[in-house]
């Protein structure tokens, strides 16, 4: 496993592992590496200062290491909540997948009956659906068949 600090055209910095160099490659080529503040796709490796430790160093990092930090405790709640929004979701909301945009509208012009949907949009279709007076907002999370 290899850790990367990485920096969208927007200036976000962000970290995230890959299996190797080679797999980083593959998914940012593949599109699948985006930003996680804004989901910009043009993503590039920062500039990042290796973490070398001496033998002086180590018998304290160790001890520091064992002890969650405050944002791993803050890191862990998240991920918490964000669970437990995807299960409400889930068990309260038709999937629609793709079709989100054109269900969606459906149900704001009254040609379908109103239910609670979720699914998924290209940026054009949320844009137009927000313009268009449609109720509307992203979800923090991707359909769980997708998240592997």
């Amino acid at each position: 496993m290899i850790k990367y600090s990485l920096k969208c055209s927007d200036g976000h910095i962000f970290e995230s592992w890959f299996a190797s160099a080679d797999a980083y490659e593959t998914l940012k080529v593949a599109g699948h590496v985006s930003c996680l503040v804004c989901g910009d796709k043009n993503v590039s490796k920062a500039i990042m200062a290796p973490n070398v430790s001496t033998a002086r160093d180590k018998s304290s990092a160790l001890v520091k290491s064992q002890l969650p930090s405050k944002t791993d405790v803050e890191a862990q709640d998240m991920a918490k909540a964000l669970s437990q929004m995807r299960e409400t979701v889930e068990k309260n909301a038709t999937y629609v997948g793709g079709n989100f945009a054109k269900q969606a509208r459906s149900m704001h012009l009254g040609d379908a009956p109103e239910k609670p949907i979720w699914g998924e949009a290209n940026l054009k279709e949320a844009k137009a659906l927000i313009d268009d007076g449609v109720p509307v907002a992203p979800l923090p999370f991707i359909p769980t068949r997708k998240a592997n």
